[in-house]
């Protein structure tokens, strides 16, 4: 008799890279990845101070080509793809009839094809949701997850660090959620987008599989000078938090709509766009919301976590979403969903840890940005 058996997580092309520089790994959407290679909080403080290296080969790449990707794409995304300018990039989401996302992404519209950026745990049913829905539109649809890799410089001197490697793209020039291509460490027509998820200066490179090591070790060694370090998921996810980026999985999953969450700048109800997937169920959600996003501080000990309560005015009404120290704030951050009708203004909040109460305040998301004061 057979048991069925769970399939060991993948390893990245950088995998002994990570060993070799003694990080704890661990498994994560599939995949074994760094969450530390020192402690979190340092790391943190190096990419807000410095500049941090990712290894993000974990995240799911596809290409959609074919003279319908447009129209393709805009019945599935929830954002409007025929609007998005060449060579720019917008956040978006895959969202079920009821409005529920099955994922959130990154859509590159590029002269004649359309790349896009998923999350790793995600990575198998976004391409079985667009496979699926892809019938009546001449389109194809190719993962590229084992083919590429990615990496991530982030931090106010990633320019500084990467430009000498990168030959025929002038990255200061490249604005915030834009892409081109150039020769990296010698790699031609090389994918560099200036994004990130870190709320820093930053750039993420899509990398053949065979050349990642090379580029990252070049890398290392140019920012060497700057402070560049490694940088784990650990540390990834409280400077994500700081920034006020959702996660999948914690800000939305399947019971946590994109509009509640504060991310109807990736929704677009605009006509010409028509019908979409989700439509329907979001535009009644944005007409009566019943839930919202808020960000929580607490200076008690206890750090706030996914699942723990939030009380108003003694009654619980609500739940954290995700949480973490803030080296930037010096205190405990956390985003929570709470009642759309609360006043925030003039809530007395605690947090509700099995019963235990602990003291917590309202405060603006993001926790942290350059751009605000």
């Amino acid at each position: 008799m057979q048991t069925a058996t769970t399939a060991a997580p993948k390893r990245t092309p950088l995998h002994d890279v990570h060993v070799a520089l003694s990080a704890k790994m661990v498994e994560f959407g599939g995949w074994y990845m760094p969450v530390q290679y020192g402690p979190i909080l340092d790391e943190v403080r190096t990419v807000r101070t410095t500049a941090g290296l990712f290894d993000l080969s974990h995240m799911g790449r596809v290409l959609v080509r074919g003279k319908d990707r447009i129209a393709y794409l805009d019945r599935i995304c929830t954002n409007f793809v025929a609007k998005i300018p060449q060579d720019a990039i917008r956040y978006s989401l895959f969202c079920k009839e009821n409005g529920m996302p099955i994922d959130d992404l990154l859509v590159y519209k590029g002269a004649e094809e359309v790349f896009l950026c998923v999350n790793a745990s995600n990575t198998g049913v976004d391409l079985a949701w667009m496979r699926q829905h892809a019938a009546g539109f001449e389109v194809t649809i190719e993962d590229q997850t084992d083919a590429l890799a990615m990496i991530a410089i982030q931090g106010q001197t990633s320019t500084q660090i990467l430009q000498p490697l990168v030959q025929g793209l002038e990255l200061a020039k490249l604005g915030y959620y834009k892409f081109g291509f150039g020769t990296v460490c010698g790699i031609e027509n090389m994918r560099v987008s200036r994004t990130g998820y870190t709320g820093e200066l930053g750039y993420e490179l899509y990398i053949p599989r065979a050349q990642v090591t090379a580029v990252w070790q070049a890398v290392m060694q140019a920012g060497e000078a700057h402070g560049l370090k490694a940088i784990g998921l650990g540390a990834r996810d409280t400077l994500r938090l700081e920034a006020g980026m959702p996660l999948y999985g914690h800000e939305i999953d399947a019971n946590h709509d994109p509009l509640s969450a504060g991310l109807a700048f990736g929704v677009s109800f605009a006509p010409e766009k028509g019908e979409w997937i989700g439509k329907s169920a979001l535009q009644a959600i944005a007409a009566a919301p019943q839930w919202k996003l808020v960000g929580v501080k607490t200076t008690g000990p206890r750090v706030p976590r996914q699942g723990y309560g939030i009380a108003i005015n003694g009654v619980v009404v609500g739940e954290i979403a995700s949480g973490s120290i803030s080296p930037m704030l010096n205190t405990n951050i956390g985003t929570a969903f709470v009642p759309a009708s609360v006043d925030e203004a003039h809530a007395k909040v605690e947090l509700d840890i099995k019963g235990k109460r602990q003291e917590a305040s309202f405060c603006a998301l993001p926790f942290f940005s350059r751009t605000r004061k």
